[in-house]
């Protein structure tokens, strides 16, 4: 693992579709006029006559993509994720999920870090929305290698796909030697005091955070849940019976997202205290990434507190 190296996810995003279509003639790019910010530009370049600018009409984006689908073409459709969940959401739902169509939607500029755009296009419910529809799968990678590996994974799995990829360069905390699954989380370490379970940009803060409690003595786990549909139960709840105390982090609201799945998940099997780290019922503003992530409370430090104060509620009398 090397944290040295920046990379972002939509940069990834647009290797892995030059990759996949060399490999597969099915195939098919569409954009939103923002192909140059979401980087399927690089698969424009490559295949032209497989990409479709369908222009600022993200719903009829959607919808051709359904078609494609149905004659049997592997669509992948790119936009800001704030357009394709929101403006889009009845045709995913209708025209993608309801007859259960192999479309691939791949949104960028998800979540606060998307910065000096402001609140308006900040998505921090896009996990949420597309979580609740019926046959969506969710994905969010946590670095470029993952990035690479999980849109493989879609374009094999059978069905709608939801992946979230970001605007900014994230750390490389992968190796050549991960091997990505949907459905399967990547246990770090497994700790005993509390456990993190964390997604997409956060699981390098969660890194972070488990050094800087390591050096308290408390010995924090960190697990990274890329796919938030299906989660991994098992893992969630083999992380409550082991260390009795679960951090949720992600960039996305508290409500619906990763930490709602979790919850989910423990409150059936496993009640342990939990804290969940994400944005807390509120809009995004304008700022940088770093600045952004503190105001949020969505820092290293901010999960790192949010730690001691699950191990506090797992010593309180219940």
């Amino acid at each position: 693992m090397t944290q040295t190296q920046k990379v972002a996810t939509r940069d990834a995003y647009g290797d892995a579709l030059v990759s996949l279509g060399r490999k597969r003639n099915d195939v098919v790019v569409l954009d939103a006029d923002l192909s140059g910010s979401t980087k399927t530009s690089k698969f424009a370049k490559a295949f032209p006559a497989r990409f479709f600018n369908i222009g600022i009409a993200e719903q009829d984006m959607m919808g051709t993509a359904a078609g494609l689908a149905i004659g049997g073409k592997l669509p992948f459709v790119s936009t800001f994720a704030v357009f394709a969940t929101g403006r889009a959401w009845e045709q995913v739902r209708q025209s993608i999920c309801y007859p259960n169509l192999n479309v691939k939607i791949v949104a960028s500029h998800a979540g606060v870090t998307v910065g000096e755009d402001g609140g308006s296009h900040q998505s921090v419910e896009d996990i949420a929305v597309m979580r609740v529809i019926p046959h969506m799968t969710v994905i969010v990678p946590a670095d470029g290698v993952e990035t690479l590996q999980a849109i493989e994974a879609a374009a094999e799995h059978q069905g709608p796909c939801y992946v979230r990829t970001g605007r900014n360069k994230v750390p490389v905390i992968f190796g050549p030697d991960y091997k990505f699954r949907i459905g399967k989380a990547h246990v770090f370490n497994e700790g005993k005091d509390a456990a993190v379970i964390a997604t997409g940009i956060m699981v390098a803060e969660a890194l972070k955070a488990r050094d800087l409690l390591k050096a308290e003595g408390i010995d924090a786990g960190v697990i990274n849940m890329s796919t938030i549909k299906p989660i991994d139960t098992h893992a969630v709840l083999a992380a409550a019976k082991r260390c009795g105390a679960i951090v949720s982090a992600e960039e996305h609201s508290i409500i619906g997202g990763l930490g709602g799945a979790v919850a989910e998940a423990l409150s059936e099997s496993a009640p342990v205290p939990m804290v969940r780290i994400g944005v807390k019922d509120v809009f995004g503003t304008s700022g940088d990434q770093e600045g952004l992530l503190r105001h949020y409370g969505l820092s290293a430090v901010d999960i790192a507190a949010a730690v001691k104060e699950v191990i506090k509620k797992k010593k309180e009398p219940r």
